[in-house]
């Protein structure tokens, strides 16, 4: 397995992962389902900003993505990052979210970073669990945050601090 900044021939097999989640699950709050073109400006964009935007390839497959941006904007905010980290089904348990965040972590650190935000839904028992693996630790809870299918949904921050 191999750990890189994604580029734009990445975006069909990112979308093929992230869209399905979407579309069918309560691990993001949104129900807008990725574009290649807006995919593909956030890629642009946090690369410009000197971000990371990571991917994990094997066999020329991509099997995840880790990004982040700062948490809120602000000069006062400048300091704290979000994360994001999706792994397609095929990499599930095979220590690649683990490997991408290490990395994500890594760039972020580098480049001044204190902390590490995760947002993750309440819902996402295997989120939650894999974050707290890792290092994180709940620093709050934001009840009915969101809303999807119907329902209101919580949302749980997680920090490390870097």
């Amino acid at each position: 397995m191999m750990l890189r900044p994604a580029t734009d021939r990445d975006i069909p097999a990112i979308l093929a992962f992230w869209n399905p989640l979407i579309r069918e699950t309560t691990i993001t709050f949104s129900s807008e389902e990725k574009t290649a073109e807006g995919l593909a400006r956030m890629i642009a964009g946090r690369l410009a900003a000197g971000r990371a935007f990571l991917v994990a390839e094997e066999a020329g497959a991509v099997l995840g993505l880790a990004s982040y941006d700062q948490f809120r904007p602000g000069d006062g905010y400048a300091h704290c990052m979000e994360h994001t980290v999706i792994l397609s089904p095929a990499a599930h348990g095979r220590g690649i979210g683990r490997a991408l965040m290490a990395a994500l972590e890594d760039h972020a650190r580098v480049r001044g970073a204190h902390g590490m935000i995760a947002a993750v839904s309440a819902e996402n028992e295997a989120g939650l669990a894999f974050h707290r693996a890792i290092g994180y630790r709940e620093v709050g809870q934001v009840p009915q945050a969101g809303r999807k299918f119907g329902r209101w949904l919580d949302l749980v921050l997680l920090q490390k601090i870097l």
